[in-house]
């Protein structure tokens, strides 16, 4: 009888007590990351954000909306956490809260947190978020309220939930693309179907970040784009494209939790929109891209976590007059929000109250191994995510709307030509007044001093 090699191999390794299904297993993993997700769908009727012509309180649903974590850690113990959420965004009322007994509960720093909100225009009022915009009776003031309460201890709960549930993991990065923005001030919605050239900056880019546990199995995904999520304007909750592009995903991946993660596309909108079935196909189109990110090779990244974090004093420009403040109240041609706005702003120079001149905003730059993420307050214009790739690289991870959502943050360009974004946004946003010129290359500055801190900069010989 003949004796293969193959067949001695084995019979050694049985003889031996040898597991190889054991030695497969025992590969070091040097990340670990846990998942949790929590409705965050309101019980009742509530005033939904962000378009002032809605003139009453939701009606129903189409999909529920939800909030979700994904904390990870180095082989050193370092842990980071990403919370995404399906609302406008979260308020520094609310931000500094959450943040606050994050720390408290479970030691972890601002540097360590991130707070991103997709910016749906389908979710609820929360916060004092938007407050001159919103017209509310005093039963609808008392449900934004009481949910704002609720949504701050779910938020806290949601971290420890995925600290509970981590395991040894590895991570991978990558960037797909996908192309349904349009930068919104170069291109009118309208005259779409004529155009053969889109014109303005934009970023296409849907970034992608993966954890794969010890089995092979997909624990998470968190991914991003730079779009208003406004395709839809209705009264029914909904995380728009965004909601409906985590909902492909988990179908398509079972026992997985995605995460989107909204990037910097104040400018950017879905084009053409306003209706369920567009939303249902941006959907689509995104979770495509991700998904041809993830039968990919991906890269691989270190287990080496650095975090950053700080508040910029970033200057406002000259506060209004109390004659400019009458002006506006007086102006028939005003909308009914700003001359709320003035009217508050009025009264409090009136009594004698200071207007704030700067505001603290916040910039987190991470290193994920050899992974660059940017993330920045405020609704995020595109210029600054191209110029933040320019400065650390193209594969960086750029994201908007992230720990506290207080106004456009426009770019040098769009702070000089003026219109919604660069003028105008602040009266929504209950600010006094408009940026200074020069915030683009504080924040730029910002982000350069913090990267160099994590030693993301390379030395010029």
């Amino acid at each position: 009888m003949k004796i293969t090699l193959l067949s001695l191999t084995f019979s050694l390794i049985i003889l031996s007590g040898i597991d190889l299904s054991a030695q497969n297993n025992s590969i070091n993993y040097n990340w670990k990351a846990g998942v949790s997700s929590v409705k965050i769908t309101p019980s009742e009727a509530m005033p939904m954000a962000g378009f002032a012509s809605r003139t009453h309180s939701s009606e129903g649903m189409l999909h529920d909306i939800w909030a979700k974590a994904l904390i990870i850690e180095d082989s050193k113990g370092k842990r980071a956490v990403m919370v995404s959420s399906d609302l406008l965004g979260f308020p520094k009322v609310m931000s500094d809260p959450i943040r606050d007994r994050i720390k408290t509960q479970f030691g972890l720093g601002r540097d360590q947190i991130l707070l991103n909100s997709s910016h749906t225009h389908s979710g609820p009022v929360i916060g004092d978020a938007l407050t001159d915009v919103y017209l509310l009776d005093n039963q609808q003031v008392a449900n934004v309220i009481n949910y704002s309460k609720k949504l701050e201890d779910q938020i806290v709960k949601l971290v420890g939930d995925a600290i509970k549930n981590m395991e040894p993991v590895e991570l991978y990065s990558q960037n797909g693309v996908t192309r349904f923005q349009v930068n919104r001030r170069n291109n009118s919605a309208n005259l779409l179907t004529q155009l053969t050239e889109l014109q303005g900056p934009n970023d296409f880019a849907v970034p992608v970040l993966k954890a794969v546990t010890a089995k092979g199995d997909l624990k998470a995904i968190a991914f991003g784009y730079a779009c208003h999520p406004t395709v839809l304007s209705g009264y029914d909750w909904s995380g728009d494209y965004p909601g409906f592009a985590q909902i492909e995903l988990e179908k398509d991946h079972p026992g997985t939790t995605a995460l989107f993660f909204q990037s910097s596309g104040a400018d950017q909108n879905p084009l053409p929109r306003h209706t369920v079935p567009l939303a249902k196909q941006y959907g689509r189109e995104l979770a495509a891209a991700v998904d041809r990110v993830l039968e990919e090779d991906m890269r691989k990244l270190p287990s080496n976590l650095i975090t950053s974090y700080s508040e910029l004093d970033l200057p406002l420009a000259s506060s209004p007059t109390e004659a400019e403040l009458t002006k506006i109240i007086n102006n028939p041609a005003v909308a009914a929000y700003q001359k709320r706005w003035a009217q508050r702003f009025l009264t409090k120079l009136k009594a004698g109250e200071k207007l704030i001149t700067s505001y603290p905003y916040p910039v987190q730059v991470w290193s994920i191994g050899n992974l660059p993420l940017v993330s920045l307050g405020g609704e995020l214009l595109v210029e600054y995510g191209i110029k933040i790739k320019q400065m650390l690289g193209e594969d960086t991870f750029v994201y908007g709307y992230s720990n506290d959502v207080m106004s456009y943050v426009p770019s040098s360009t769009v702070l000089k030509e003026g219109g919604y974004e660069g003028e105008a946004a602040h009266t929504v946003y209950g600010l006094p007044s408009k940026w200074q010129v020069g915030v683009e290359s504080r924040i730029l500055n910002e982000v350069f001093k913090l990267a160099d801190k994590n030693g993301q900069i390379k030395k010029s010989n």
